[in-house]
């Protein structure tokens, strides 16, 4: 158990039955009435988010959640198997589970597991990664000045927008949180 004051971004919070991870909070302390806390709310496994207000002060119940270093080994079916960095035991997630961390995982890349009382919650990649684009249209002389996009396709196959003059084989830095392209990687 704790208390509203010690929500933090990351925690997972146990209300009724269901599994909540806080995405952001903020404690409020009106002119008038008792402070609160108001909150977004991820769902864990479905991923819905939803606002809600607490009380300052209020208990809620925490759920511990335990996260391991993991490396992506291979995908089997619809599933992704991981293997503990320290045990070296394996671990099928489901393709639901790792979600939308599947655009931008790699074999042999390193990820964090979350997981609570045995059962994978999801799937946590470094905020930025590099990958090499395979395929992409060719710039044309010129492009070079103008701001636009075009899009590309990278490694893990999932398609993100770059500048016009980057070419096939050029390795970018992508951020894992939104899927936009950060830079050009030497």
């Amino acid at each position: 158990m704790a208390t509203t004051n010690d929500l933090k971004n990351g925690l997972v919070l146990n209300l009724d039955g269901q599994l909540w991870a806080v995405v952001e909070f903020q404690h409020v302390k009106p002119g008038k009435g008792g402070a609160f806390v108001r909150t977004k709310l991820k769902n864990v496994l479905s991923g819905k988010v939803v606002d809600k207000t607490f009380n300052a002060g209020t208990k809620v119940d925490t759920a511990t959640v335990d996260k391991r270093d993991m490396q992506y080994l291979y995908k089997d079916g619809t599933d992704f198997v991981f293997m503990d960095s320290q045990t070296y035991d394996q671990l099928h997630v489901s393709s639901e589970t790792v979600g939308q961390a599947a655009n931008f995982l790699l074999e042999n890349q390193e990820a964090i597991v979350a997981m609570h009382e045995g059962t994978p919650l999801y799937i946590e990649l470094p905020t930025s990664v590099v990958l090499e684009i395979t395929y992409t249209e060719p710039g044309l002389q010129g492009d070079r000045s103008t701001g636009g996009t075009k899009p590309a396709t990278v490694e893990t196959g999932y398609e993100i927008s770059v500048p016009l003059f980057l070419e096939t084989g050029t390795k970018v830095k992508i951020d894992t949180r939104s899927g936009d392209y950060l830079g050009r990687v030497n």
